[in-house]
């Protein structure tokens, strides 16, 4: 069953850690948010296959926003 990694807050994505086709483990850092100066690590949840990027660096996303699909 896919995961969709969602934007927790309204921020400024500062960095993509993962690329498609990456495998990831329970507590991986897919994206790095930046927001109020803080940098935040959006993680998964479970583990699985990066299959899609929804994001890129310098991308504004908001609460809800999708920023990745693990398979």
């Amino acid at each position: 069953m896919a995961e969709e990694i969602r934007a927790e807050i309204v921020a400024n994505v500062l960095k993509v850690v993962a690329e498609v086709g990456d495998d990831l483990g329970t507590g991986d850092t897919v994206v790095l948010l930046e927001s109020m100066k803080m940098e935040i690590p959006v993680l998964t949840e479970g583990a699985g296959r990066l299959s899609r990027l929804a994001v890129g660096e310098g991308d504004v996303v908001q609460e809800g926003d999708l920023l990745a699909v693990l398979e």
